[in-house]
């Protein structure tokens, strides 16, 4: 009987041996550390207004959403929010999850028909990659960033429907796709472009509306858009938008709409709020487009291989997995969070540290966290 778990240890030993042990840090509520690890671009998270927002929902709505959207979990909040967020986005209609992750899945799998082809960039996040997987399409993965292997992928497969899956601000080393290519290539071959927004809403394009709208592609019928509501929003869950007739088809057959809870109207309070801020955050964005561009000058000063981001995403680049590791572990002791990135997270085997930008540090402890990076440095 015990089998099983001698073979679960076996494995943990090896992850051990080759550096790629994984371990939660539980922090308290007034965490003293410079946080240049998590996804709080706008400094959204702990701003009055949507504390203030969240606080209020959460008295007159209790703490869940108690169901799923379809039984009882749809709030008139949840309506405001995805009115609010379709508005925002260009879009036809807005579809809120209880997580990115969720979202991604749903999307996937809505646009598959039978002999649908999948063409998907090698660096996609993995709910991208899950929901190719589990969609049971064929899937072509394409080279990071390769226009002319995405229209090769088409051109193998006339007649045949496809859809384009790509993230806007890639997740990893932060740099941008392009999408206003992309589109032309899948538009020229009948196929349907499915953009992974999260790391750009609020950070790119007009009013903060992300990479989708900065490429002018809101609103076309052929795109349809993803996000999460964690990172620059500083909340939780997730969103489809496009057209009024995917919407209703992932509310009328999306199993992970379905049948998952709603997301608590306390969060969706609190998203609200803070979509209303990140539209009139232009002072953020130019703070946060000033403090990645230190990051690279200051830290390839330094000699250290650093990415060009697109947003707020700064990728540093580890000798290794157990390098990587020991590196933000030193960083942490010395008071500063940074990602850490190994196989199989990475996809292309390399292992770095990635930062990223938070306006709501403290700019001097912002210039420390750089310093203490840099002085940690393998």
């Amino acid at each position: 009987m015990a089998s099983w778990l001698e073979a679960l240890d076996r494995r943990a030993q090896l992850r051990a041996k080759a550096g790629l042990t994984r371990q939660l840090r539980p922090r308290g509520a007034t965490d003293p550390v410079a946080d240049l690890a998590g996804n709080d671009y706008l400094g959204l998270a702990r701003h009055p207004a949507v504390t203030a927002a969240a606080t209020g929902a959460l008295h007159a709505y209790g703490l869940g959403a108690t169901g799923s959207r379809l039984v009882r979990g749809s709030t008139d909040l949840h309506t405001t929010l995805e009115q609010a967020l379709a508005d925002w986005f260009g879009a036809e209609r807005a579809l809120v999850y209880s997580s990115g992750y969720l979202a991604n899945l749903g999307a996937v799998r809505a646009l598959v028909r039978p002999r649908t082809l999948l063409v998907s960039d090698a660096h996609n996040h993995a709910s991208l990659i899950d929901g190719c997987r589990l969609s049971g399409a064929q899937t072509v993965v394409t080279p990071h960033n390769d226009v002319a292997a995405v229209e090769a992928a088409l051109v193998a497969a006339p007649g045949r429907p496809a859809v384009v899956v790509t993230e806007s601000v890639f997740s990893v080393d932060g740099d941008l796709a392009p999408l206003a290519r992309l589109h032309e290539v899948a538009r020229r071959h009948g196929a349907l472009l499915l953009v992974d927004d999260a790391h750009a809403v609020g950070v790119l394009g007009p009013g903060g509306a992300g990479a989708v709208v900065d490429a002018g592609l809101a609103g076309a019928p052929d795109v349809v858009v993803t996000a999460t509501l964690s990172k620059a929003l500083g909340g939780a869950g997730g969103v489809v938008a496009g057209p009024v007739e995917l919407v209703r088809h992932l509310v009328e057959t999306g199993r992970t709409f379905i049948y998952d809870t709603a997301l608590p109207p306390a969060v969706a309070a609190g998203v609200l709020a803070a979509t209303g801020l990140a539209r009139a955050g232009d002072p953020l964005r130019a703070e946060l487009a000033d403090r990645a561009a230190t990051v690279v000058r200051r830290l390839g000063l330094a000699g250290l291989d650093v990415s060009a981001p697109a947003a707020g995403v700064v990728s540093v680049t580890a000798p290794g997995p157990e390098a990587a590791t020991a590196w933000a572990a030193d960083c942490l002791d010395r008071g500063v969070a940074v990602g850490c990135f190994r196989p199989p997270s990475t996809p292309d085997s390399r292992s770095r540290l990635r930062l990223t930008i938070n306006t709501g540090v403290p700019r001097a402890e912002f210039d420390r966290a750089l310093d203490v990076i840099v002085e940690c440095a393998p």
